[in-house]
């Protein structure tokens, strides 16, 4: 199973557009508090849509709260990550694969990314930068491991209008 944990969120919009991504694809969405906003927010409510009801989310009261409930292999992006994030083998669908995320202002606390080095990954980016939008970040993982895992069971098809829409144009959903 694919989990995004996300350690003291500030940016109601980063979670909300996170919560659709991990509805979207099936993944876990662990919320660490303290978190900088209030769930029922209309920012999470707009970054999220309708999607926020089909999200499967827990919110814990602090890391160790969160750690001793979930067990499974821990992936920190953190901006001084030594290892690209394609490095690493997410493709077994039996292990729990938890990619950890920090707050917006100052990522994870060093002293929890000292306890697991080997696990601290980097989205490779040229020096313009410091780090792309959270949101971003949290995709593109969920996305890596889907690929390595062959997606699972997730659509390959359009299951509104149809799969064969964009040759005929005709919206079999009606």
């Amino acid at each position: 199973m694919i989990n995004v944990v996300l350690y003291q969120p500030e940016i109601p919009g980063n979670t909300g557009n996170i919560m659709r991504t991990c509805a979207a694809t099936d993944t876990r969405l662990h919320l660490i508090k303290p978190l900088g906003f209030s769930l029922d927010e209309s920012y999470i409510k707009r970054s999220g849509a309708n999607y926020i009801k089909d999200c499967d989310y827990t919110v814990y009261e602090s890391w160790d709260d969160f750690k001793s409930k979930n067990k499974g292999t821990y992936y920190y992006l953190t901006r001084y990550g030594k290892k690209p994030h394609t490095s690493f083998d997410y493709s077994n669908r039996n292990e729990n694969i938890y990619f950890v995320f920090g707050k917006e202002s100052s990522g994870i606390p060093l002293d929890i990314l000292k306890n697991d080095l080997e696990h601290c990954l980097r989205i490779p980016m040229t020096n313009k930068v410091r780090a792309l939008n959270l949101s971003n970040c949290a995709a593109i993982l969920v996305y890596e491991a889907l690929r390595q895992q062959d997606y699972n069971d997730l659509l390959t098809t359009e299951p509104f209008k149809g799969e064969d829409y964009i040759e005929t144009g005709i919206d079999t959903s009606k």
